[in-house]
Order: structure tokens, then C-alpha cells, then sequence
């Protein structure tokens, strides 16, 4: 960009790291103030819809497909873009957070696609942040080794902000961060290695939310002289109201689309946040909630079916056991992940996430058997599916309270996950598992409804909560507990659903200004 376009420039407001100024360029930061300006008030108007819908739905309004989109959905004519360089064939995507040592080895762990996670996978922290734009720089620019997997992006949501940036007096919205330092630096590099800006769209809600990021593809294109459907992204379907409207969300996307992804953990945090002040939504043990779940089959059959309709690739759940640890570690487990991708490739999947490297051999050879030579499965029409929103809704509602130890193991991972999110981890093992906000998210919101609806005494809580805090300390001596136990009486105790732990906790505790310096 020529340097007489520097007019939108945004503030830094943390103190500079090694190699930040490779980032934070005034060319870069006037890109991302571009991007600020032109969509930061419709970001802001959508997430004020995103309170009114969950205030209606609250009330009983019934959740639907919409009758205003109908035509979208009944016309047989539209299809998104074709597949771009790079991902023609995602039998195994590996996602994990954008630092250094995790870039190595999933860009040589033998996945199709890297999805280099600054959402659920990352704790915010500034040095986080621009770290990981690091890393991406060093990918594209050949300097992690040799690329073997194509790279894609997962910026934060639009719900969260970046407060260590500023524009016009306001924090920039952290979504618009992720993607433009990213865009700016590596777009071009990208293209020029054959592949091409991916990225991977967390926790949409509906079609103007998908229609906000494609308005920002455009504008991004247009800026840095890129053409028209350079860029390309998967949007995750990690939300119930999402989930009635998977058709018009390729739609808005269609000219930048690469399909849809089955972000199922998400999805049924959605589930309880949405409907968890209703009795017939009261899930059990979020261990007995499994991906045969009639909604959560409705909703994978949906996806599937949307997606090959409209020539579109459809991306399996994660799988996040750590091969040889944990419990059940061995092959019992793998034994459970091998069954997972199973079901995943016969319902017509084209490839499915996984979280840890030790996993990829496994999943690439459930879809090698069921793809061949094929690089997908498009042809897989899935016309037989046919799923109203009472299916979408069939949770089947438990009949007796959770047992203790599963009130525990909710307040052990939270705390746990906490701990590790304010000390800058974002993607941990837990129990033999790979761990992201998302199981955090579950947990603290499935004590929320279970204390809402009476089945779990809150003095029960509030003792196993003493009693994992004193657990957790011997074990990291100096952990902060008073920040962990605040964060989880705010987010699980309160008489009100916090719509996600992250943006408070956020502001509290990862926010480390050092006054303005740009």
C-alpha cells in the first residue's frame, strides 16, 4: 500500500515485543483500520441482534428455518466456488494454537490442512497474539521447514475485542486483527506459493454474520489488488440457531466459500447456552452426549446433505485424544477415535479435525479406505436426509440428577482450563485429552443449568469447588486462585448465563496496556 493511503492508522496500546515491529508495521495497522472503519458499526449492530435473538428465543419464540430465505433454499442452481489450490483434498484437517512448535509439527504431521486456531485453541494474551502472526509469517516465507500441509486461519469470533489496539477511541474488533495482520503479510505469499488466504469462521450465528465476512473478503481483495475469490473459508457450524440456516450461510459466502465444518463440542455448549432455562433441555453427564444424539445426527446428516447440494466440502468434528495417555489411553481410545471417522466417512464426510499429530495416521486412513483415489466425496448426495427443526431440537431431555463425580469432573475442568487460559495456554492436556475454550465452556455451563433447574445443590458445588481449588494449587503452587474462583463463580454460579467466560475474563486479567506508541 503506498504510503500516501496511511490515513486509518490504529494505536498500539501494549509495550513491543521481539519481532513486533515485523507485524505491526504502519502499513499493516492502516489495513487493519481500514477493515475497522468500514465494518466495526455493523459488527456492533449484529451483535446487539445476537442479544435480541437470544432474549426472544428465552421467551419461547420458536426456533425455525426462516421463511424470508425459502427461495435460497428451494433453488437447485447455486453452488459455491469450486475446491481452491490447496484444498482439493482435506481428508484430515489438524487444528492447534499459531505458536512455533505446534506449527512444525502440524504442518508436517501428514494432514491436508493446518488451521492455525487464535480462537478456542488461544489464550489472547498480546504476546499470543502477535506471536502467532509470527509464525504464520515464518510459514509462508519458508522459514519453519519444509510446507507439506496448506495453512488456514481461525480468527477470534466477532464477539471478542482486541483491547491492545485502538481506533477511533475504540478496542478494534479482535476477528478483524486475526484476519488482517494475517491477510496483509501473507496473502500475497500465499498466492505466490499456489495457494491461497484460508481461513476457518468460528461461532457465526446466521447469514448476515457470514454476509459481514464476506463484505470483509472484499474489501480486503480489493485494497491489496487481489482478485475477487482469492480468498476462501470454512464456516463452522458451532451454533444451534446456525445449524437452520446452513444453506443461506454458503450462500452469502458462496463466491469465498470451502464448505462447512461439524464444530460439535461448540455446538452443544450453543445447545445449553440457548435453551438452558428449559427443562426439556436439561442434557445429562456431558460425557453420556454422544455424536449419536438424534440432534446432533440431525444436525451432522443436515450439514452433509447442504453441502454436497451446493458442490461444497463438508468437514467431520474434532477428535482430541492424546494417543497413550490418559485413562483410557491405547487403543481403547483410538478404538473410540477409529469408530468416530467411521460414522463420519459413511455419512458422505469429505474429512474430519483432529487435535493431536498421533492421530493423523489413523484418521487419513479411515477416509484413505472410504475415498480412494477420490479426493472427496461431493457425489455423496445424501438426498434421503430430511430433517425438520424438531429434529434439529430432539435433545432428549435426562431423568435423573448427574451422579457427584460428574458435577466434579465439570468443576475440575473448568478450574483446570481456567488456570491455564490466564497463565497463556490455551490448548492443554487434560486427562488425555487436547483440551480448547470449548470444554471449559461446556462445563461451566452445564453447572450453570443443572444449579438453574435444582437437580445439583449448590452447596454441593461450592464445596467440590473448595476441594478442586486446594487440588489445583498442590499441583501448580502458584496458580491465582482468587482470579480462577472468580472467574468461575461469574460465569457458572450467577443467577445469569454469561454468553461466553472469554471477553471478561479477558478484560480482567490478559490486558496489558503500555500506552499508545502508534
Amino acid at each position: 500500500m503506498p504510503a500516501t493511503a496511511l490515513s486509518h492508522r490504529v494505536r498500539v496500546l501494549a509495550a513491543p515485543g521481539a519481532r513486533h515491529d515485523e507485524i505491526l508495521t504502519p502499513a499493516a495497522l492502516d489495513f487493519v483500520g481500514r477493515l475497522t472503519a468500514a465494518f466495526a458499526g455493523r459488527r456492533q449492530a449484529l451483535l446487539r441482534e445476537r442479544r435480541r435473538q437470544a432474549r426472544r428465543l428465552a421467551d419461547g419464540i420458536p426456533l425455525d428455518f426462516p421463511v424470508v430465505t425459502s427461495a435460497v433454499r428451494a433453488d437447485p442452481a447455486w453452488r459455491v466456488a469450486g475446491p481452491a489450490p490447496g484444498l482439493e483434498d482435506r481428508r484430515v484437517e489438524i487444528v492447534g494454537p499459531p505458536d512455533r512448535r505446534t506449527a512444525v509439527q502440524a504442518l508436517a504431521s501428514g494432514a491436508q490442512v493446518w488451521v492455525a486456531d487464535f480462537e478456542d485453541g488461544t489464550s489472547p494474551t498480546w504476546a499470543n497474539i502477535v506471536g502467532g502472526q509470527l509464525t504464520l509469517l515464518d510459514a509462508a516465507g519458508g522459514r519453519l521447514g519444509h510446507r507439506l500441509a496448506t495453512t488456514a486461519v481461525r480468527p477470534r469470533g466477532w464477539h471478542l475485542e482486541e483491547e491492545h489496539l485502538e481506533y477511533d477511541g475504540s478496542p478494534v474488533p479482535a476477528a478483524l486483527v486475526d484476519f488482517g495482520l494475517y491477510f496483509f503479510h501473507c496473502a500475497r505469499r500465499q498466492t505466490d506459493a499456489g495457494h491461497g488466504p484460508y481461513f476457518s469462521l468460528p461461532k457465526l450465528e446466521n447469514r448476515y454474520e457470514a454476509r459481514l465476512w464476506n463484505d470483509v473478503f472484499l474489501l480486503a481483495q480489493e485494497l491489496l489488488g487481489l482478485p475477487r475469490g482469492t480468498v476462501r473459508a470454512t464456516a463452522l457450524v458451532e451454533t444451534v440457531t446456525a445449524a437452520f440456516e446452513m444453506e443461506e450461510i454458503l450462500y452469502e459466502l458462496r463466491e469465498h466459500s470451502s464448505g462447512l465444518g461439524a464444530g460439535r463440542w461448540d455446538y452443544l455448549f450453543s445447545v445449553i447456552k440457548t435453551f438452558g432455562h428449559r427443562t426439556d433441555f436439561l442434557l445429562a453427564d456431558r460425557a453420556e452426549v454422544t455424536t449419536a444424539e438424534p440432534f446432533l445426527r440431525a444436525c451432522t446428516d443436515l450439514l452433509v446433505r447442504t453441502c454436497h447440494r451446493r458442490g461444497a466440502h463438508a468437514i467431520g468434528g474434532m477428535s482430541a485424544q492424546v494417543p497413550g495417555r490418559g485413562p483410557d489411553s491405547g487403543a481403547f481410545a483410538l478404538a473410540g477415535v477409529r469408530l468416530d471417522k467411521e460414522r463420519e466417512a459413511a455419512d458422505g464426510f469429505d474429512g474430519t479435525w483432529a487435535a493431536h499429530p498421533g492421530l493423523v495416521p489413523l484418521c487419513r486412513e479411515v477416509f484413505e479406505a472410504a475415498l480412494g483415489d477420490r479426493p472427496h466425496q461431493l457425489d455423496r448426495a445424501r438426498d434421503e436426509v430430511r430433517v425438520d427443526a424438531a429434529g434439529l431440537l430432539s435433545v432428549r431431555r435426562t431423568g435423573t440428577p448427574p451422579a457427584e463425580r460428574s458435577v466434579r469432573a465439570n468443576v475440575t475442568v473448568a478450574l483446570r482450563y481456567f488456570a491455564a487460559w490466564l497463565r497463556g495456554e490455551g490448548s492443554v492436556e487434560l486427562d488425555g485429552f487436547v483440551e480448547d475454550a470449548s470444554i471449559a465452556e461446556i462445563a461451566r455451563v452445564q453447572i450453570w443449568q443443572w444449579l438453574r433447574h435444582r437437580v445439583v445443590e449448590r452447596e454441593t458445588v461450592l464445596r467440590l469447588l473448595d476441594e478442586e481449588l486446594d487440588a489445583l494449587v498442590a499441583t501448580y503452587p502458584f496458580a491465582p486462585l482468587d482470579d480462577i474462583r472468580g472467574l468461575f463463580e461469574r460465569t457458572a454460579l450467577a443467577a445469569g448465563l454469561p454468553a461466553f467466560f472469554t471477553p471478561d475474563a479477558y478484560a480482567r486479567h490478559l490486558v496489558r496496556r503500555a500506552g499508545a506508541r502508534a
